[in-house]
């Protein structure tokens, strides 16, 4: 299984970006679908995850500001940004995760939000 992650780039503090992440074969409908985020320097944190029932779990940070989706027919995890902050600025990986053995990551997306 490979998971493609798309939709960073360049933005500036207060703007908005839609990350995808699409999985080369049905896989979400029994997956967590995560995205986590490495800041320069950083270690990799968890941003976002969603169950497969749609139970969602957010990042203190951010909190209000970012909103993870799917949509399994599409194999398709979404993690929409809004408000984004300079301190958001990282690459972005998409994770699914069912256990230990079935746990996929994608290549990663760069966000760079700018002051």
């Amino acid at each position: 299984v490979q998971l493609q992650a798309s939709g960073g780039g360049p933005v500036q503090a207060g703007g908005s970006l839609r990350l995808s992440c699409v999985a080369s074969r049905t896989i979400f409908n029994a997956y967590t679908m995560s995205w986590y985020r490495q800041p320069p320097g950083n270690q990799l944190e968890l941003v976002a995850k969603i169950t497969s029932g749609g139970n969602t779990y957010y990042a203190d940070s951010v909190k209000g500001r970012f909103a993870i989706s799917r949509d399994n027919a599409k194999n398709t995890g979404y993690l929409q940004m809004n408000s984004l902050k300079p301190e958001d600025t990282a690459v972005y990986y998409c994770n699914a995760r069912l256990n230990q053995v079935y746990n996929y990551w994608g290549q990663g997306t760069l966000v760079t939000v700018s002051s």
